[in-house]
């Protein structure tokens, strides 16, 4: 049987040289490569696509949506890491451990787009309680979402590790402030809630990691559950997953650290609470399962490989 070829178009950004550092020492993939003089050459980038049993695609949304349309071969899967797809009926949403459903689909799928950062975080939590009835849809849902710097993107790395930087990036920084983040439509599409939340998302002076928290009232939900109810139902929805773990309620400790699971393909849901209020935070790598891992994990099912091949 020949070895799978995949192809990284973008592979110069941060999620395509992470996807690059995770495949090159592996020999079950043969991973194809553009001369660096041809990267912007669509001719070159089309036959190598067109060659490869899977492609990713590490773009800004419109040169994603343009990329797409150079894929002629129909035995061709791709694997986009924009937004632009997330939404699409016409692509499968990557994130396997929601529900067996979504993992078949995977496996299968042409076209998968994978999951944003912040939106895995949020969806990670929501989308299990919504599923069991415990979250209703339209549920006054609110989150802020801490994230490392190397989510940006170079220019906002550059901005971090300049040392002439600005002192203020010492500090937290509060974005966003629009309410319109454009992983809010993924989140609402994905976890089928009739009402967006009120999403704020926060860049803190670490590289890697991410901590999602949702906040809930407990005499909104259906039953007046318990934090102590709303984590063993997580951990029951969970309790097959490997790369998706539930810690026991408050954590192992009082406090909570957005980079304990960088470096990592994990993600973990702390929930914390009593009787009438609830937090549940997502902690796991942005570059991670909020990036990079999570796409050569869907890359693994989707070729028949072994899904932590490259991750643990």
């Amino acid at each position: 049987m020949s070895v799978p070829k995949v192809y990284i178009d973008g592979q110069a950004g941060t999620t395509g040289l992470q996807i690059v550092e995770r495949l090159s020492g592996r020999s079950d993939i043969q991973l194809l490569r553009i001369d660096e003089a041809r990267r912007h050459d669509d001719a070159e980038r089309a036959r190598l696509m067109n060659s490869a049993d899977l492609v990713f695609l590490c773009l800004p949304d419109a040169a994603a949506v343009e990329a797409v349309k150079l894929v002629t071969n129909p035995e061709t899967r791709i694997i986009d890491a924009s937004t632009a797809h997330r939404t699409d009926p016409g692509w499968v949403y990557g994130f396997p451990e929601l529900s067996s459903e979504r993992r078949a689909a995977i496996i299968k799928a042409k076209r998968v787009a994978n999951p944003g950062c912040h939106a895995s975080g949020l969806i990670s939590s929501v989308m299990p309680l919504v599923r069991l009835g415990m979250l209703p849809a339209d549920y006054p849902l609110t989150c802020y979402s801490l994230t490392g710097y190397t989510g940006g993107g170079k220019r906002m790395i550059a901005d971090y590790e300049d040392e002439n930087r600005d002192p203020r990036l010492a500090s937290e920084r509060i974005y966003g402030l629009n309410l319109h983040h454009k992983h809010v439509p993924e989140m609402v599409t994905v976890c089928g809630l009739k009402r967006e939340p009120v999403f704020s998302p926060v860049v803190g002076d670490f590289p890697q990691g991410m901590a999602t928290t949702i906040l809930l009232h407990n005499d909104l939900l259906p039953g007046c559950p318990t934090a102590e109810d709303i984590r063993d139902a997580l951990a029951a929805y969970y309790r097959d997953a490997f790369f998706v773990q539930v810690a026991p309620l408050g954590g192992e400790e009082p406090v909570i650290f957005a980079n304990t699971l960088s470096g990592t393909n994990f993600l973990r849901l702390i929930v914390c609470g009593h009787e009438k209020q609830t937090t549940v935070t997502a902690l796991f790598d942005n570059l991670g399962k909020g990036a990079s891992g999570a796409a050569v994990q869907n890359m693994n099912l989707m070729l028949g490989l072994e899904e932590t091949a490259g991750l643990v």
